[in-house]
């Protein structure tokens, strides 16, 4: 029987278009530059959010945390929200790569206040470090895109204090389809951005790190400093290009669904969804253990062959992606209702 995963849109499978263009990928050397689908990638991937180079990570984290160590010196302050996927879920490795100091910032649903931001860019003061940095997430991990105004605001504020802007962008091509804008814009709000290839596009790894060619040559010496320079890597990025090309195109599919998981889940006496972060493909909700306990829910599902995480800040999150159906969403739903019924 069919597994059902709703844990993340990292769990999609590469299709099988990518798996024949893996298995006779061109490929050679990349260390030494000589990879022919790597460098397509590489180009596609720039041009895709309108950057003048892009480079190839092995993962979303280590892209965010390559940018860190690039753009800032070590002992440089790094402002950026509280609940930033950098801040919470990369292992404190701005600590220990980059060297770097995170001031965090209150949020409202992922996005900082641009007054918060001005005001948190250190001034010249022998007490003080020095502001290097300042970082925003789009889409956001809590299931909400931030307001172009937001980060046009922030990035004008960067400028004129002359401190670069990373976007933390794993979910661009999401928040993109939501705003109902290109992928350029959205990157024209930062100096760099990464964009995960295997976050809802089905590829089976990597990352891209996009910003000036100048910005690349040094993130480059940077990623084999880290480990991260691979060699015949084309065999990735012969996915990552179907991933840019084609699967992109599909992800309003994934949040038609999200939509449709939301109205079903809403169904269950006890459920409460998060309806103001239902921008893209991610359905967040809160159900007591009054309802069905924590353990008991992601066990009996299990059971079930069905996939979830458990409560993260006192909240449920299901992914919707290529590889969740409206009869998919339907069975879930149905087995939840059984579920708190038998209890």
């Amino acid at each position: 029987m069919k597994c059902i995963d709703l844990r993340s849109d990292t769990v999609t499978m590469p299709t099988e278009e990518m798996r024949k263009a893996m298995m006779s990928a061109e490929v050679g050397d990349d260390v030494y530059g000589d990879d022919p689908t790597i460098n397509m990638l590489e180009k596609i991937a720039a041009e895709k959010v309108g950057k003048e180079a892009a480079l190839f990570v092995p993962s979303g984290t280590f892209g965010n945390q390559l940018a860190l160590f690039t753009h800032a010196r070590r002992g440089q302050e790094v402002i950026l929200g509280k609940n930033n996927h950098i801040v919470v879920h990369e292992v404190g490795a701005s600590a220990v790569i980059a060297g770097v100091q995170l001031r965090t910032l209150e949020t409202s649903n992922g996005a900082v206040s641009p007054k918060d931001v001005e005001k948190a860019i250190r001034q010249d003061d022998i007490h003080e470090p020095e502001t290097g940095l300042i970082c925003v997430e789009q889409a956001h991990g809590c299931g909400a895109v931030i307001p172009m105004d937001t980060l046009k605001e922030i990035k004008q504020i960067a400028e004129k204090n002359s401190i670069p802007v990373h976007m933390d962008g794993a979910r661009i091509f999401n928040a993109a389809v939501s705003l109902g804008v290109d992928a350029k814009e959205i990157a024209s709000c930062s100096d760099s951005v990464m964009f995960c290839l295997s976050k809802g596009l089905s590829a089976p790894a990597g990352s891209m790190v996009a910003g000036s060619r100048e910005f690349i040559d040094r993130a480059r010496k940077k990623r084999k400093l880290m480990g991260g320079g691979m060699r015949q890597v084309g065999i990735l990025a012969a996915a990552g290009i179907i991933a840019l090309e084609k699967m992109t195109l599909r992800l309003q599919e994934d949040h038609d669904n999200a939509r449709y998981m939301a109205e079903k889940l809403e169904e269950i006496s006890g459920v409460e969804v998060i309806k103001n972060r239902l921008d893209i493909n991610m359905v967040f909700f809160k159900m007591g253990e009054d309802v069905i306990s924590e353990e008991t829910l992601v066990e009996k599902l299990y059971e079930k062959n069905i996939k979830i995480n458990g409560i993260e800040d006192g909240e449920y999150r299901f992914v919707a992606h290529i590889g969740v159906t409206r009869e998919d969403i339907d069975y879930v739903v149905g087995t939840m209702k059984s579920l708190v019924k038998d209890k």
